[in-house]
């Protein structure tokens, strides 16, 4: 299962010629592991085949487009939840503090709610708590997918694998929650600068959104260790 979670974590990451010459190894594992139902794998097959033997400029071009420019896809899983307030910058620090705890290294430049690194983070763990931690964040998993799904990227298919591997399924209220945020197209330059105005910081109680509150709470309970269960001293993780 750990290899599964790296090579999701992979197929995440910026396209690069050594994400392309590593595609066939990423197909492999995820092949010999077989924990993805095989509807999903199909289409998980399509993107790591398009990753293989695409255009290296299109293909990050694409993923710009998706991920980088678009905030309602950002791979910045507290985006989601925390967007610009002040809870973001504590809740970065308790999640690059289990990571260390863990035994995962980050280099200066990362940040510890991206998902890929969160992914390496879940590859770690036992399977039982790794399937429960990604069950944590399912519903931004879903709401993600669904974005995809409506721009008709292969992209979706990681998300969808994500989700059938979690131990608990997105609830429909919460995806449609995270659903009602702006989702402009990419292209739409003044759309984009307006869903990347900066949100005003609430303080005091009921200055936050009760709903994103309990979502925070849910993706915040990723962070924390399961009881009883010990942390690795050191671990290399790789895709």
């Amino acid at each position: 299962m750990n290899r599964t979670f790296k090579a999701l974590s992979a197929v995440l990451t910026y396209p690069t010629a050594e994400l392309q010459l590593a595609a066939s190894e990423i197909g492999e594992v995820l092949d010999a592991e077989g924990l993805i139902p095989g509807h999903i794998r199909d289409q998980l097959n399509n993107l790591v085949s398009e990753l293989a033997t695409g255009d290296l400029y299109d293909l990050q071009e694409r993923y710009v487009l998706l991920f980088d420019r678009t905030r309602s896809l950002s791979l910045h899983l507290f985006e989601h939840v925390h967007g610009e307030s002040r809870d973001r910058g504590q809740a970065m620090i308790d999640l690059k503090s289990q990571y260390e705890q863990a035994g995962l290294l980050m280099s200066a430049a990362e940040l510890p709610d991206f998902l890929p690194l969160f992914l390496e983070y879940v590859a770690t763990r036992p399977a039982k708590e790794a399937c429960e931690a990604l069950a944590q964040p399912a519903h931004i998993l879903g709401a993600l997918a669904e974005r995809l799904r409506k721009r008709q990227s292969p992209y979706e298919a990681v998300f969808r694998a994500l989700i059938a591997l979690a131990a608990a399924k997105p609830k429909d209220d919460d995806v449609s929650a995270l659903l009602q945020s702006p989702d402009p197209d990419a292209t739409d330059l003044a759309a984009l600068d307006a869903a990347w105005e900066d949100e005003p910081v609430n303080f005091g109680p009921g200055g936050g959104d009760s709903c994103k509150d309990g979502l925070i709470a849910r993706v915040r309970g990723a962070m924390r260790p399961a009881p009883g269960v010990s942390t690795p001293s050191r671990s290399t993780p790789r895709p």
